[in-house]
């Protein structure tokens, strides 16, 4: 008896009315170039819900070149062939769509370009000029501009990612599957381009191929599915690799740099230090103490959080993990902190990533909705004593300086969209939590049919129930918010006492703008937009300040960078005192957060 040298796995997931006709068509073909016995077919039966497991299981016992390999839950594509890989075994494995699309009388070119020629991958193509793909525009063109997109964004040599039919050698595909994290459409395209930047010999050549069925473009699947999968692949290879702390440090150094170089095109940068250099050294310091005592009732507010969705952690150990994130995120680009923040509490307290990232979202949401509640608030006291109007009237002129003008008025912009869109997260999760209706299944099935929808359903509805359960608690929404409340109050006092340590005195219009100008800021600065060279923010705050205060736009400026430094510094003492005692590496806490795409089961045990 000749042993096993090609296994050929077909994934099928509800083929009943088609997969005899595959099987038999396939172990022809096999024939027609292999001895006998030196191949098997798999048919990987991925959780059908026809007659086509019985008749998988019916041909396996009637021939023995045949095998039938089940799961109970649905896989996924890649998930699905990897698992029939596994127990596959020939050196060569095969894979193709049970639809028979691609001429089977590519099969032999496929089989022997890895058992005969040596190549590691072998993958048919629709895309090269010499082959006759019958392709109707409504699969040409996404087909085309998928494949473009793939070439570009992530440098493949190759023409065609996604065409279902491909082999490889066993070594080789063992050793990339570890590397691969999609299971599901993008994973032929991942193991592509992963397969070149690795040095492995990839072999592609014309196929003929016939559509079979009807084809439309998925929202779920193809641009929610498909195009963030681009993107994270992107960010692995071409990213990730260059982002060090070194590289991080002097990327944000260099932007400082370049902002204040703008600056002075339209503001004097001496009057702006003179401001500064006047501010009273122990007033500065007493702005960092007040600051510093937020910190613990943001651990407090965090530890109310987690315990209503089932963790009981100490607020100091939490508190800690909180000052590593945010040193995170003043280090790293893109907010890298935040998904720190969710390894630290993994690998110190075993609280699962999906629990760790709606933890955050809580957090956003409730600090979202209280600093737009303070801006709101303070708005209608501008409205009611007729100051609006002169806010109105700094943002439309030029009274303040051309770009910092400019940037006020993106930022109250900003600051207003993102404050609705928090009022409406609020309203929308407080709603859903007490609901019985699944809203996430019944919009993404709006949306989507394909199988990858169940896949993306269970991931959101796994993170939205852990953010209603807190909005479902009263107890805990009223806790939360109130911690929230006087955790932001302490950010606005911290820059009012730096303005007193500018010489300003206290009185209620100054306290009440303070609070609106802090607010709409740190609205504004949701969103990394930086017109004219100046962070909205300071844009905000500046223009917020030198109009409805007799406080000058070079005042301004100087208390938001005092301010901004002492809240920064403070950060930064507590993160590196956390992280030794904690015993937590900041650069190995943003690598090993990265693995958090892989969503985990979860258990509260």
């Amino acid at each position: 008896m000749t042993a096993v040298e090609v296994s050929v796995v077909l994934p099928a997931y509800n083929e009943a009315d088609t997969i005899e006709q595959t099987v038999s068509i396939t172990l022809e073909t096999l024939a027609s170039f292999l001895p006998e016995d030196a191949y098997e077919v798999i048919v990987a039966e991925d959780g059908c819900s026809d007659r086509t497991p019985e008749i998988a299981t019916r041909l396996a016992n009637e021939d023995s070149r045949i095998r039938h390999v089940h799961s109970d839950d649905r896989l996924g594509r890649g998930g699905a062939l990897e698992y029939a890989f596994d127990q596959a075994d020939g050196d060569t494995l095969v894979y193709f769509d049970t639809d028979l699309a691609t001429d089977m009388s590519h099969l032999e070119e496929l089989v022997n370009a890895v058992r005969i020629d040596g190549y590691d991958v072998a993958t048919g193509s629709r895309w090269m000029p010499e082959n006759r793909a019958d392709r109707p525009a409504k699969r040409g063109i996404p087909s085309f501009g998928y494949n473009t997109l793939v070439r570009t964004v992530l440098r493949s040599d190759l023409k065609d990612h996604q065409c279902g039919f491909k082999s490889f050698d066993r070594q080789a595909l063992e050793t990339l599957l570890p590397i691969v994290q999609d299971e599901h459409w993008f994973w032929d395209t991942e193991l592509l381009v992963k397969a070149q930047r690795n040095g492995y010999r990839v072999k592609e050549f014309p196929v003929d191929w016939t559509p079979k069925g009807d084809s439309k473009v998925d929202i779920v699947r193809d641009v929610f599915g498909m195009g963030s999968q681009i993107l994270r692949t992107f960010w692995e290879l071409s990213v990730s690799p260059r982002i060090t702390r070194e590289v991080s440090l002097g990327a944000g150094t260099m932007l400082v740099v370049v902002a204040l170089l703008l600056m002075t095109q339209y503001l004097d940068p001496d009057r702006v230090l003179a401001e500064m250099a006047g501010a009273a050294p122990e007033i500065v310091a007493l702005s960092a103490v007040v600051y510093a005592v937020s910190w613990p009732l943001r651990g407090i507010r965090y530890r109310d959080i987690l315990v209503s969705m089932g963790y009981r952690e100490r607020w100091g150990f939490l508190t800690g993990a909180i000052f590593i994130s945010q040193t995170g995120n003043l280090v790293f680009p893109a907010r890298a902190g935040d998904a720190v923040r969710a390894y630290v509490i993994k690998a110190r307290r075993s609280i699962p990533y999906p629990s760790g990232f709606a933890s955050l979202a809580v957090e956003r949401v409730f600090d979202l909705l209280t600093i737009t509640l303070l801006a709101g608030v303070v708005m209608i006291g501008l409205a009611v004593t007729g100051s609006a109007e002169q806010l109105l009237t700094a943002l439309t002129g030029d009274t303040v300086g051309g770009d910092a003008a400019s940037s006020g008025r993106t930022a109250v912009a900003v600051a207003s969209g993102v404050g609705l869109a928090a009022i409406g997260a609020v309203v929308a999760i407080v709603a859903s939590a007490r609901s019985d209706r699944n809203f996430v299944r019944a919009v993404i099935g709006r949306l989507s049919s394909d199988s990858y929808a169940d896949y993306v359903a269970g991931v959101i509805e796994g993170f939205v129930g852990d953010v209603q359960t807190v909005a479902a608690d009263g107890s805990a929404f009223t806790r939360v918010g109130i911690g929230s409340l006087l955790i932001w109050t302490f950010d606005v006092i911290t820059a009012l006492i730096v303005f007193a340590a500018f010489g300003y005195s206290l009185t209620p219009s100054l306290v009440a703008v303070g609070f609106f100008a802090v607010s709409v800021g740190n609205l504004a600065k949701v969103l990394p937009l930086t017109p004219g060279g100046v962070g909205l923010y300071e844009g905000a705050f500046t223009v917020i300040v030198a109009s409805l205060t007799p406080v000058g736009v070079a005042a301004a400026i100087g208390v938001a960078i005092v301010d901004h430094a002492v809240k920064n510094v403070v950060t930064i003492i507590g993160g590196v005192a956390s992280m030794a005692w904690l015993n937590v590496s900041l650069t190995t806490a943003v690598e090993e957060s990265q693995s958090a795409d892989a969503i985990e089961p979860e258990t509260n045990d």
